[in-house]
C-alpha cells in the first residue's frame, strides 16, 4: 500500500515534480523495467517531438512572472496533496485538529486566562526573575510583545499542539516503522484531546513546556548515534524547558540516564549537560544580581511544605527549631486541600510577616517540610501515591476547588479581568490591556463557542486511558529488557517522571498531567516497533512450546534483537 511504506514519501514524488506519477502511463508495463519501476521517456525524444517546449523552458524563456508563480503554486497544491494520499489516516486526523483549534479561537476571542497567566504577563511588560516561577515563558510574551495581540499567542501555542502530535508520528513512521494508521492513532491523543485544545488556548507555560521536551526527545530518539551539535541543540532546549517550568531540572537527569544507557559517551554527555547549564545558570546570574541569591525561585521549599501540610505532626518531629513552631497546624484545625497551605488566608505561612514567597519564609518552609518527610516517611509516601493514582481515575471530577477547575473549561461566560495589585505598581488587568494594546477580556462568539464546549463535554482523555496508554509503553520494554527496553525508555520514564514530580513535590491538578500524554503515547507507539513485536512472539514461542526443532534462526527472535535500521529522510 503506498500509504504504508516508510520508505515511500511525498518527498520523492515532490522531489520529481510529479513526473513519475504523469509519465507513468507511458513507460509501458511494469515488466518493462527492473522491479517494475515506470520510466520517463527519452528527454531528447520529448525535446524533437515538441519543439516549443524546448523553447519556453530555455534561458532566453518570457514567461511572466505571474505565470511562473500560479506554476509554483500548483506544484505545491499537488505536493501537499500527494503527501495527503500518502498519509490519509494522520492527514484527516491533524486537519480535523487544526479546524478544533481555528475554532476554538473563533469562539474565545482573543485568548483565555488562567490565575498565573497574570504573573508571566507582569513579567513580560517589566522582566525581571520572578520569585514564584522561572520566567521562561514570559520570554516567549516579550517576544510576541510588539505584536499586541493575544490571538497571536494562541494561534503560536496551537501551532506547538500540532507539531507535537507531528513529532510523534515522523519518530514512529521513520523512524520506528509504524504503519500510517498506528502511527496516527498515538498521535490522536494529543491532537484531538478536548483538554489539550483549551490548555493551548490559555496563557500559560505548559504547551510551550511541552514542546521543548518533545522537541528534545524527537532530535535525541532521531539519531542513533548523535553528533556533538544534536547532543547541545538537546541541552539547550532541555535548558529551556527547567527556565519555562521548573520539573525541567528531572527532564536534564532523564536525558542524561538514558544517553549513559545508550552508551553515547561521557563526551557528549558533558556537551549536554554543559548546553543545558549555560541558560540556567545565566538566569541564575540574573537572579543573583536582582535579589542577591544565587537561584532559580524561591518557592521550591514554600511549595514541597504545602506538599507535608496535610499529615505533618510536630509532635514526630525531634529538635524543631522554636522559628518553624507556627508552621505547625493541629489536625482538627488543617484546611482540605495541600494547596491551601500557600493560598488559603488562614494557611500557617501568614504567621509570618512579609511576603509570603520570601527568602525567609521559603527556607523556613524547606526545612520543615525535610523534617516531617524524615519523620513520616510512610504518611508521606501515602500522600504522594494518592495523588499518583488520582490521576488515572475514570470520571474527571471537580479539583481542587470549582473557582480553579472552572478555569479548565470553555465557560459560556467571560469573566472580567482581575483587578490584583501586582509587584512594581498597577493591577493585572492593567498588565492584559497594556500587552494588547486594547481591550483584553476573553469575548465568548457563538456559535463556534458552544461547538468549542460540546466538543469538551464528549472528547477528552480520561484518566483510566492515560493509565493505559502507559501500560502500552511499558509492555514494550519488557521484551526489550537487556537493552533497558530500548528507545521507548527515554519517552515512558519522563512521561512517568512528569506525573510523579508534582504527586512529590506540591499536589495533584489536572494541568500537570497534559505535558505528560505526548511522551506516553509516543512510548506507547514504540511498544509496536517490529523488533519489539518480534520480541514478544518469540517469547510467545518459548512460553507456549509451538517453537520447531532446527528452525530457522530467524524464528528464535528474543530481547536482543537488532536496532531498526536507519531510513534515508
Amino acid at each position: 500500500m503506498a500509504g504504508e511504506s516508510p520508505r515511500d514519501t511525498a518527498l520523492d514524488e515532490a522531489a520529481h515534480g510529479g513526473t513519475a506519477v504523469a509519465t507513468a502511463g507511458a513507460a509501458g508495463p511494469a515488466g518493462d523495467t527492473p522491479d517494475g519501476a515506470a520510466t520517463a521517456p527519452d528527454s531528447g525524444t520529448a525535446v524533437k517531438d515538441h519543439p516549443e517546449s524546448a523553447d519556453k523552458s530555455g534561458p532566453e524563456s518570457d514567461t511572466p512572472d505571474g505565470d511562473t508563480a500560479e506554476a509554483g503554486g500548483r506544484r505545491r497544491a499537488r505536493g501537499l496533496w500527494t503527501l495527503a494520499r500518502r498519509h490519509p489516516a494522520f492527514s484527516v486526523i491533524i486537519a480535523t485538529a487544526a479546524l478544533l483549534r481555528l475554532v476554538a479561537m473563533l469562539g474565545y476571542q482573543p485568548v483565555m486566562f488562567f490565575n498565573d497567566s497574570f504573573d508571566y504577563l507582569n513579567v513580560a511588560m517589566d522582566p525581571y526573575p520572578h520569585p514564584l516561577r522561572p520566567d521562561g515563558y514570559s520570554f516567549l510574551l516579550v517576544l510576541l510583545r510588539p505584536f499586541h495581540s493575544f490571538a497571536l499567542v494562541a494561534a503560536v501555542q496551537h501551532l506547538m499542539g500540532l507539531g507535537m502530535g507531528v513529532m510523534i508520528y515522523a519518530l514512529l513512521r521513520r523512524k520506528f516503522r509504524l504503519p500510517g494508521w498506528g502511527a496516527a492513532l498515538a498521535s490522536a491523543p494529543v491532537l484531538l484531546d478536548a483538554y489539550q485544545l483549551q490548555l493551548e488556548h490559555l496563557v500559560l507555560s505548559d504547551t510551550m513546556f511541552t514542546f521543548l521536551v518533545m522537541c528534545a526527545v524527537t532530535l535525541l530518539l532521531w539519531h542513533d548515534r548523535p553528533t556533538w551539535k544534536i547532543a547541545a541543540a538537546v541541552g539547550l532546549i532541555v535548558g529551556l524547558a527547567w527556565l519555562t517550568r521548573s520539573v525541567g531540572m528531572p527532564v536534564l537527569l532523564g536525558v542524561l540516564a538514558y544517553m549513559l544507557i545508550r552508551r553515547s559517551g561521557w563526551r557528549l554527555m558533558a556537551v549536554t549537560l554543559t548546553a543545558c547549564m549555560l541558560p540556567v545558570l545565566m538566569y541564575m546570574g540574573w537572579y543573583k544580581a536582582d535579589s542577591d541569591k544565587f537561584a532559580i525561585t524561591e518557592s521550591n521549599g514554600i511549595f514541597l511544605y504545602a506538599r507535608v501540610y496535610k499529615f505533618a505532626d510536630c509532635h514526630q518531629m525531634k529538635n524543631l527549631p522554636v522559628s518553624e513552631y507556627p508552621l505547625c497546624t493541629e489536625p482538627a484545625n488543617r484546611l482540605p486541600n495541600s494547596q491551601d497551605g500557600i493560598w488559603n488566608a488562614r494557611s500557617p505561612l501568614n504567621r509570618y510577616t512579609g511576603t509570603r514567597f520570601s527568602a525567609d519564609n521559603n527556607a523556613l518552609g524547606n526545612d520543615f517540610a525535610k523534617r516531617a518527610i524524615i519523620a513520616q516517611p510512610l504518611d508521606y509516601l501515602q500522600v504522594v501515591a494518592h495523588d499518583f493514582f488520582r490521576v488515572f481515575r475514570w470520571d474527571r471530577t471537580v479539583f481542587p476547588d470549582p473557582a480553579t477547575y472552572s478555569q479548565y473549561e470553555f465557560e459560556k461566560k467571560s469573566r472580567p479581568l482581575p483587578d490584583w495589585h501586582m509587584p512594581g505598581g498597577g493591577t493585572a488587568a492593567q498588565d492584559a490591556k497594556g500587552y494588547e494594546h486594547g481591550n483584553a477580556r476573553t469575548q465568548v462568539v457563538e456559535p463556534f463557542a458552544g461547538a468549542a464546549r460540546g466538543y469538551q463535554d464528549v472528547v477528552y482523555l480520561r484518566g483510566t486511558m492515560v493509565g493505559g496508554i502507559l501500560l502500552l509503553g511499558l509492555a514494550g520494554l519488557v521484551p526489550l529488557w537487556r537493552r533497558f527496553g530500548g528507545e521507548a525508555l527515554l519517552p515512558w520514564t519522563l512521561a512517568t517522571g512528569l506525573l510523579l514530580a508534582p504527586a512529590a513535590t506540591a499536589e495533584f491538578d489536572y494541568r500537570y498531567v497534559l505535558p505528560a500524554v505526548p511522551l506516553a503515547a509516543l512510548a506507547a507507539g514504540i511498544a509496536f516497533r517490529p523488533e519489539a513485536r518480534a520480541a514478544a512472539a518469540g517469547w510467545t514461542r518459548r512460553l507456549t512450546g509451538r517453537g520447531r526443532v532446527g528452525a530457522p534462526e530467524d524464528a528464535r527472535e528474543s530481547e536482543d534483537a537488532p536496532e531498526s535500521p536507519k531510513v534515508p529522510a
